[in-house]
């Protein structure tokens, strides 16, 4: 199950009033690409689909679909402050490996379809 700081409802809270649209909510989803094979994304949606997984923490609603589920079972979304600045952040315990960034991973089950970090980096691979 995904979990929601305070921290980060009290966040999304108010970037949902902002919308001033009740039936948006945060979708939380992976894809594939990045340094490590996955990337996180976030995104307001006003769809609910019919296999989504909503998480409800806090009087804020989270969407993520069967997919991304699976990859992010038993993550925290949080929101954090930090001198080198604020936002989102997902804590995902079945990452067995996080990009510097944090943002791209990949998990022991799933390699994901990693893409290179630049033109430099894909040289030195071949």
């Amino acid at each position: 199950m995904i979990t929601i700081t305070p921290q980060a409802a009290t966040k999304l809270t108010e970037l949902l009033k902002q919308q001033d649209d009740p039936e948006t909510r945060l979708r939380l989803f992976i894809t594939k690409g990045g340094c490590h094979g996955f990337s996180y994304g976030m995104a307001f949606d006003r769809e609910r689909r019919e296999d989504d997984q909503v998480v409800a923490q806090d009087g804020v609603e989270v969407l993520v679909d069967p997919m991304s589920s699976r990859v992010l079972a038993g993550a925290q979304i949080d929101y954090v402050r930090s001198v080198a600045g604020e936002g989102f952040q997902v804590r995902n315990p079945n990452a067995v490996e996080t990009c510097g960034c944090g943002h791209s991973f990949r998990t022991q089950d799933n390699a994901g379809e990693p893409d290179p970090c630049d033109e430099s980096t894909a040289k030195q691979a071949n």
